[in-house]
């Protein structure tokens, strides 16, 4: 039986260093190669040398010029335990409606905080990105927490431990106000440029002796961020309920045509299944279902899939459609429905 597929969304502030954190441990996690790091260094001659674990992810020319991530990027990698789909949301307050679209997918978010002289503050500060992004990822429905205290580096002194406790009891006290249990969450001080504690214990941090979760469904212990991963409690997969899957977006393929993404929440997608898209009340066959460029024969929930459809043009599905097996409930329509609005 393979590994189970999970998705995590990485947030925080701007600037907070997530990028550079998740980019990091994809490359050590061997997600990209050490050739396609040598293509970023380019990074260096702009002036963007401390983005440069960050441009594995930022695929897009304007993430490029203003050195921030716009849009979701998604990446892959392995664990012991776990096939991982992990997501570098924006944290740009500009962007928030690209980040609000990642979380909704995950089970778990990774929060990096920065311990930094006077950056925390400015993250953690109210009405601003670390707090807002703990509330939506909450509110989104993604109950399993891991806070990175990054930037360990850049304390006064540096890898201070009285600095990384301060850190730590006050996410603690915020986390806990939204609805998190504190208990359940695991905290990790990581340097994301250097390395520390993201794969291997950090020689620099003697005084961490690791991080413990207590929880109904199993206590763990660790002391990295990649541990942390494992930790996760794995999805359940509904597969006995109708396909229902929404659209994360629709690209046109040269050679191929309109390509629907998303995730598979419910149910499964097979090539040669015909599936119709509300609420546009199109039909059609799926040619082929891929993920992360591998043909697929079948699409569970929780996978997050593109696949080819006949005769459908990038014009007539398009964003948070929901695409519906035809033959069995397919999506329609609702008369109402039930929102927890937060303002």
């Amino acid at each position: 039986m393979g590994k189970t597929h999970i998705n995590i969304i990485v947030i925080g502030h701007i600037d907070s260093g997530k990028s550079t954190t998740t980019g990091h441990l994809i490359y050590k996690c061997g997600g990209i190669d050490k050739r396609t790091i040598k293509k970023f260094e380019e990074a260096v001659e702009m002036g963007k040398d401390p983005f440069k674990y960050a441009w594995v992810l930022d695929k897009l020319k304007a993430e490029c010029e203003h050195g921030i991530t716009i849009d979701i990027s998604l990446w892959k990698f392995e664990t012991s335990k776990y096939y991982v789909t992990i997501s570098d949301a924006p944290g740009h307050r500009d962007f928030i409606k690209n980040m609000i679209t990642g979380t909704s997918q995950a089970y778990c978010a990774v929060l990096i905080v920065v311990a930094g002289v006077g950056e925390f503050e400015a993250g953690i500060s109210k009405n601003v990105q670390t707090r807002e992004h703990a509330l939506l990822a909450y509110t989104l429905g993604v109950k399993q927490l891991i806070v990175g205290v990054n930037k360990l580096d850049s304390t006064e002194p540096p890898y201070s431990q009285k600095r990384y406790k301060e850190i730590i009891k006050e996410v603690s006290t915020y986390i806990k106000k939204i609805g998190y249990n504190p208990d359940t969450v695991v905290f990790v001080p990581v340097s994301g440029w250097n390395g520390d504690n993201m794969l291997e214990p950090s020689a620099n941090m003697p005084w961490f002796k690791g991080w413990k979760v207590t929880r109904k469904d199993g206590n763990a212990t660790g002391t990295t961020l990649f541990e942390a991963l494992d930790c996760i409690l794995p999805p359940t997969h509904p597969t006995n309920k109708t396909l229902h899957l929404p659209l994360q977006d629709v690209y046109k393929i040269g050679g191929i045509g309109a390509v629907p993404v998303g995730r598979v929440e419910t149910g499964v997608l097979k090539p040669g299944m015909v599936v119709t898209f509300a609420l546009v009340n199109v039909t059609t066959e799926v040619k082929s279902v891929e993920m992360h460029h591998e043909a697929l024969s079948e699409a569970l929930s929780g996978d997050n899939v593109g696949f080819n459809v006949k005769k459908v043009s990038v014009k007539d599905v398009r964003c948070d459609n929901v695409a519906g097996d035809s033959k069995n409930d397919a999506p329609m329509e609702a008369a109402g429905f039930m929102a927890q609005v937060i303002s």
